[in-house]
């Protein structure tokens, strides 16, 4: 029987892809937000493509904001942009 494989929702384009496909944006305890390429960080997380265009979409409809039940400031959206744009290929 093949392993299962964990389906995750991005918030930008509303797809269903595989997890390991995703970049994960957390939350942390301390209410500091920022992204997560391990999948490891400890918090609440929300999904979203590797994409810029989909950062911008999840941006524009609140995603974020209504995943973590907290508004995030503009200074959190240009520093998540920022990492997107160095980050390494996931």
């Amino acid at each position: 029987m093949p392993k299962k494989i964990p389906l995750r929702q991005c918030l930008g384009c509303r797809e269903m892809k595989p997890k390991k496909e995703l970049i994960r944006v957390v939350r942390s305890p301390e209410g500091e937000v920022s992204l997560d390429f391990k999948g490891k960080k400890p918090g609440r997380g929300a999904y979203v493509c590797p994409n810029p265009e989909c950062l911008k979409k999840a941006r524009k409809a609140k995603a974020l904001e209504r995943a973590f039940s907290a508004p995030l400031p503009d200074e959190v959206w240009d520093a998540l942009e920022a990492q997107m744009k160095e980050a390494p290929d996931v």
